[in-house]
């Protein structure tokens, strides 16, 4: 499916998009909240400054994404893919990212306030600057990330269920067709 064909059935009040394919897409500045783009392929996709507030990408695949500058705020995050995406200064405040691999992501100065980051690989983040008041970080390792400057205050590590002992992640090899 195309991106002008996701739009236009946005605008016509549309919300699932599940398992759509937007490899490399460029949605920058795109309006869509509570959009569902649960096991979508968009990696190599430009998201920067959308507005993905309370959107569903549960299971999606964002590798290499251009997420600078997004509202992710209150999004379903769950075992998202994220591995090297960019996020610097995107807003995830309260966002569910448990279960999600973040591994060599950016995320300077975004902004993880009360988001739920339980079973979270973080193995090469970057979360320089970042504000992780008040997140949930239960059987997560932040010490393999970097996090000078990070906010990493109120934090609960040990308050919740681990849903994802001995995570294995279900990333599938994406082709872009």
């Amino acid at each position: 499916m195309e991106v002008k064909e996701i739009l236009r059935r946005y605008r016509k009040q549309e919300l699932d998009f599940t398992g759509v394919s937007l490899h490399s897409a460029n949605l920058k500045a795109a309006d869509l909240p509570r959009i569902n783009f649960t096991r979508a392929d968009l990696s190599g996709a430009d998201l920067s400054n959308a507005d993905l507030s309370g959107a569903c990408l549960t299971e999606a695949n964002l590798t290499n994404a251009d997420l600078n500058n997004t509202n992710l705020v209150g999004a379903n995050l769950t075992e998202i893919n994220l591995i090297g995406a960019e996020l610097e200064n995107a807003d995830l405040s309260g966002a569910d990212l448990s279960g999600a691999d973040l591994r060599c992501a950016n995320f300077q100065n975004a902004k993880l306030c009360s988001a739920n980051l339980t079973d979270v690989d973080l193995n090469g983040t970057d979360l320089t600057g970042a504000d992780l008041t008040d997140a949930k970080l239960a059987g997560t390792d932040i010490s393999v990330a970097e996090t000078q400057g990070a906010e990493i205050k109120e934090c609960s590590l040990s308050k919740g269920i681990r849903t994802h002992a001995n995570t294995s992640h279900h990333w599938v090899t994406w082709s872009g067709n």
